[in-house]
């Protein structure tokens, strides 16, 4: 069998000047789920997240906190990796832009950059949001309540002015441009590439990367009295868990380029315009594909803390399980759409997926061989047209999952193991096991073992994004090979395989009160 190729998933490194919320669960559970489906599927993986630690935000947090900012990252820092852990989170690695390795690496890159002429500096005089840590030009402001100037996504900006060492962005439009065009899928969803490239022909100026201001954050080399901008210390940190500046690193000649970045959409122009900028100029591959997902609203709300309404994953977590929200939150809403977290629509989603699917399918099959077959799977007879369609149909199916995984499409890749289920509950429908076992038990015993062997394989599949459950349900039917080579004929369930008294792997949930009927 051909070795199949190493596979890196980036989520963003999450900034520490708050807790960890939904949206930050949100993207590392997509890469999440994507390393795990790698790794099953025959791949050597590196999924990596972690913490942004610099910049003038977190110095004002730390400020406000009344304790120093290494102390103060060291803090919320512990909060992601506590998320990562109650998320079920398999990241290989979680960096710190506080460590030593992170700054020898984005030290020695802004070295290259400035030996291959990119780098120069002057004065910086222009618009700045403390809260995004972004430059915007005066006509991406709007006007806000007593004349104060708002960057896009609605955050204040000041005017600043410093001296600053700059990036020459402004020589990377057309080389970003025909990139854009020999790699159409370097952005997805491809919306998302649109606005980049409008972003990218309405002209790029040059970037300021260093500040005065504030003395938070990278030492720039031998230049006192300044550091690095945020965004070209934090985006390096993809280089710096695979090895970089050591380019004979195993890490890095296996991982790199990385495969996926996966960002929210308030990021994008850092990752599909700064980064492979900042890459062409060092002469450095450029990754496979950044994408860019939407935003939750709370109950039809925009979250906010000021409405009160941020939702702490750690809540839903100790409400409703955590495979259940690891399931809704990718299976509900179209991977790059914005999307609605409705409680009313978890249960309704979860007990119509989870609990009358996958759960009910196995429940009553299991039980049934359970109680009709010595406590074993059966020895099976022929197989019919109809036997061999549901393991088709099987079979089919991770071909259909493995195609939308590598789009990053997660929610068309539920569908179509949610589909296998509804196929098999069809196929109980026209058997009628339950009937046979007075007609024809031989029939009987035949049509279980295909019912035992799709559920093996609906297990086998659906492990990434619910590996607690998927372990439970495997471990109840004793299947130990999990891998994605045991889909199909070669992996079949063996007779005489034994079935203990199977244990229901999801609950069924109550509507909430004030949706429920009276």
């Amino acid at each position: 069998m051909t070795e199949k190729p190493a596979y890196y998933v980036t989520t963003p490194i999450y900034y520490v000047n708050d807790v960890p919320h939904i949206g930050h669960a949100y993207t590392t559970l997509a890469a999440d789920v994507l390393a795990r489906f790698k790794r099953l599927d025959g791949h050597d993986v590196m999924f990596l997240t972690g913490t942004d630690e610099h910049g003038q935000k977190v110095e004002k947090s730390a400020e406000k906190a009344g304790v120093d900012p290494q102390a103060f990252c060291d803090r919320v820092s512990a909060r992601f990796q506590d998320l990562a852990k109650a998320m079920n989170f398999s990241n290989d690695q979680f960096i710190r832009t506080t460590e030593e390795r992170h700054k020898k690496s984005v030290q020695h890159l802004w070295k290259v950059l400035q030996e291959k002429g990119y780098i120069y500096e002057d004065k910086y005089a222009g618009w700045y949001s403390v809260r995004d840590e972004a430059f915007y030009t005066e006509t991406e402001l709007t006007d806000g309540e007593n004349g104060e100037k708002l960057a896009p996504t609605g955050a204040p900006v000041e005017w600043v002015e410093e001296p600053s060492y700059f990036f020459k962005l402004s020589a990377f439009e057309d080389k970003l441009l025909a990139f854009y065009d020999e790699n159409p899928d370097f952005v997805l969803p491809r919306a998302r590439l649109n606005e980049v490239k409008s972003f990218v022909k309405g002209g790029l100026e040059d970037l300021s990367i260093s500040r005065t201001t504030f003395s938070w954050g990278v030492p720039v080399p031998d230049a006192p009295g300044h550091i690095m901008y945020v965004w070209i210390d934090a985006l390096t940190n993809y280089l710096t868990a695979v090895g970089y500046p050591d380019e004979g690193a195993e890490a890095y000649k296996k991982f790199w380029p990385a495969n996926v970045h996966m960002v929210g959409k308030d990021i994008l122009r850092f990752h599909a315009v700064y980064w492979p900028a900042f890459l062409m100029a060092a002469d450095l591959p450029l990754p496979g594909r950044v994408f860019a997902h939407g935003w939750w609203t709370n109950e039809g709300q925009k979250i906010s803390k000021s409405l009160g309404n941020v939702i702490d994953p750690f809540e839903l977590i100790e409400s409703y399980g955590l495979d259940p929200v690891r399931f809704f939150l990718l299976r509900e809403v179209p991977f790059g759409n914005d999307g609605d977290f409705s409680r009313k629509n978890f249960v309704l989603r979860c007990n119509a997926d989870l609990a009358n699917g996958i759960g009910n399918l196995s429940q009553r099959t299991l039980s049934m061989i359970h109680k009709n077959c010595d406590e074993q799977v059966p020895a099976p007879g022929s197989f019919t047209s109809d036997d061999n369609a549901l393991f088709a149909k099987a079979e089919e199916t991770l071909e259909v999952v493995r195609g939308h995984m590598d789009r990053q499409a997660f929610h068309l890749a539920f569908d179509a193991i949610i589909g296998l289920v509804t196929a098999a509950d069809g196929y109980i429908s026209v058997q009628q096991p339950w009937a046979l076992k007075k007609t024809d038990p031989e029939r009987m015993n035949t049509v279980l073992y295909v019912l035992a062997d799709v559920i093996r394989q609906i297990g086998i599949l659906a492990q990434p994004i619910m590996p607690q459950s998927m372990d439970k349900l495997l471990s109840q039917m004793n299947v130990a090979e999990r891998g994605f080579e045991q889909i199909g004929e070669a992996g079949r369930i063996k007779p005489g395989t034994a079935i203990p008294k199977p244990e229901g792997v999801f609950p069924r949930f109550e509507l909430p009160a004030e949706e429920g009927e009276a």
